[in-house]
Order: C-alpha cells, then sequence, then structure tokens
C-alpha cells in the first residue's frame, strides 16, 4: 500500500520557486512526497522537514543526504528548532495541513472511521490526549463547543449530552464503543459524513490543531525571507479560514491594521487571488485530493524608512 500520495505536488513546489541553493522547509512531512519532490530540485540548498509523528521519522530515512534534515517536532516549534541548526531565513516554506494517508489507513492510530481501534488520534503517539480522554473527561459544555466550532455539527449539543449519558453507563475505549454510543444522534442515510465531521473535531481537539496553525504562521511570516514563498494546502474550512484571513490580513480575525500612511501592516502578499484546486485527473487519481485548497504567499520586500 502507499504510504501516501500527496495532494497538489506539482503545484504546490512549484508555487515555492525553488531555488537550487535556496533553504526550504517542509512542515508537515508525512510520507515524504512533497520533501522529495522539493530535494530534486535542490543542488548545495537545504531542506528541513518537520513532523511530530514517529511513523513520519521512519519514512525519512528514505531521503537522508547532505541536502535534507528531518525533524522530529510540531510545526509550531518552527522558529526554535531551525535556530538550533542556526537557520534565522529561508526562502521558502510548504504545508500540507491535516491527515497523511498512512495515519487514516492505519486502525491503532484511530483517525478513521472505517476501522475499530482505540479512540487515539494523536498526531504524536507519544505524547499529549487521546480522543478516548477527552470523551470521557470533557464536561458536556466542552463537548458541545468542540463539536460545534471544529465538526460543524448540527446536534452539537445533543451528541455532547448523549457521550456524557452514555459513558457514565459504560466505558468508551474503542471506535465501535463510540459510534454505537452515538448512533441515535448519527441521522440515516449521512452516516460516513456525519461520523467525519465529529471525527474531525475530536482530532483538531486532541492535537490542538487550529493554534498550532495560528503559531506557525506566524513564524512562517517571521522566517521568510523578503521574497520568499509560503505554500499551505488545506483540507476543511476552519484551516482555509485562518490561512485566507493571515495572508490578506496578517491576523486571524478582524480587519487588516494600516500605518500612518494608509499602508496595510502585514507581512505577505498573496500571490493568486483565488486558490488552487485539484486537476480532474488529481480528483479521479485520490479522492482524499476531494477538498484540498492551495493558497500560496509571498514575504513582502522591506520598505524604505521603516
Amino acid at each position: 500500500m502507499e504510504y501516501h500520495r500527496p495532494v497538489l505536488l506539482e503545484e504546490s513546489v512549484e508555487a515555492l520557486a525553488v531555488k537550487p541553493d535556496g533553504i526550504y522547509v517542509d512542515v508537515t512531512f508525512g510520507g515524504g512526497g512533497h520533501s522529495a519532490r522539493i530535494l530534486k530540485e535542490l543542488t548545495t540548498g537545504k531542506l528541513y522537514s518537520f513532523d511530530q509523528d514517529s511513523d513520519a521519522q521512519e519514512q525519512s530515512k528514505k531521503l537522508e543526504g547532505s541536502t535534507f534534515q528531518f525533524v522530529r517536532a510540531n510545526f509550531r516549534d518552527l522558529k526554535k528548532y531551525l535556530r538550533l541548526y542556526g537557520v534565522k531565513q529561508v526562502d521558502g516554506i510548504l504545508a500540507d495541513l491535516g491527515v497523511s494517508s498512512h495515519q487514516f489507513d492505519v486502525p491503532e492510530r484511530g483517525f478513521s472511521t472505517r476501522f475499530n481501534g482505540p479512540l487515539d488520534m494523536r498526531m504524536n503517539p507519544d505524547a499529549g490526549v487521546t480522543a478516548q480522554e477527552v470523551l470521557e473527561s470533557y464536561s458536556e459544555e466542552q463537548l458541545h463547543r468542540i463539536f460545534g466550532i471544529y465538526g460543524e455539527v448540527k446536534n452539537a449539543k445533543t451528541l455532547a449530552r448523549t457521550v456524557v449519558e452514555k459513558r457514565n453507563r459504560q466505558p468508551l475505549e474503542t471506535i465501535a464503543d463510540f459510534k454505537q454510543a452515538i448512533s441515535s444522534c448519527t441521522p440515516k442515510g449521512k452516516e460516513n459524513k456525519y461520523l467525519a465531521q465529529v471525527f474531525q473535531a475530536l482530532r483538531i481537539e486532541v492535537n490542538d490543531e487550529m493554534k498550532a496553525l495560528e503559531e506557525m504562521l506566524e513564524q512562517a511570516a517571521e522566517v521568510l525571507k523578503p521574497g520568499g514563498r509560503l505554500s499551505v494546502i488545506s483540507y476543511h474550512s476552519l484551516e482555509d479560514r485562518l490561512v485566507k484571513n493571515f495572508i490578506a490580513k496578517g491576523k486571524f480575525f478582524g480587519e487588516v491594521e494600516k500605518d500612518l500612511f494608509g499602508n496595510e501592516i502585514k507581512p505577505l502578499e498573496a500571490v493568486h487571488r483565488k486558490p488552487i484546486t485539484p486537476t480532474e485527473e488529481e480528483l479521479l487519481q485520490n479522492s482524499r485530493s476531494r477538498s484540498a485548497k492551495l493558497r500560496v504567499a509571498e514575504k513582502k520586500e522591506e520598505r524604505e524608512g521603516k
């Protein structure tokens, strides 16, 4: 089985406008598809690839070489780890958000509704709380919030109440236990879509994905050289909104700030007005690319007289 089929591979790497001697970062190594593609463009340059998953670290061994460095870390620590390697500025950063095909396809990781397995969902299987711990310890209000905001689940309040009622009677240890416990909330004929939303909400909470994404984007804007490129692939509206707002306004909420002369204060400039989406051909080959959106930004040149 293929470890992970990279989405928008050519488009996302092309967007970086890779220089053979440049310094690049792939903040989501996964199966290494995007990293391998960037490495093809480098001669004397260097690629730093981040991933918090030990499985990804195993995959990275296929790419060992003088132009490549794997970093076992969450991308929210981008600046800290680049500093450890003596890197202050980079020419380009690529992020392919979400879960790799491999993580979905391994039942023990608990990411997929297709298998029975433990309710885990941690991107870093060696740290943090599991989905089971979230479901068994969060208050009804907290569960309502994550199902509503992160999963955009329509009956989030009923779902949260149901989870609390059921967990008081029996432990929710496996995916099958959980699906059975919430079966009364699951709309008939739309089970797959509903469960995908619920699992997405839990996964985002377990991995603190939204906050981590905000931190990574802010740091990416700092470490990019003027003229450097940021290439981000997102898979759901919550991620895409953060990326879009940060590129357009330099912040995640509210309006862009302006200086005394009316110039917008923001570090990045969008390269394309609209996001790039997969071709018909890619959609046929890889159904997981269905919701993918690629946004590309360039670090603005420093203005004179600052």
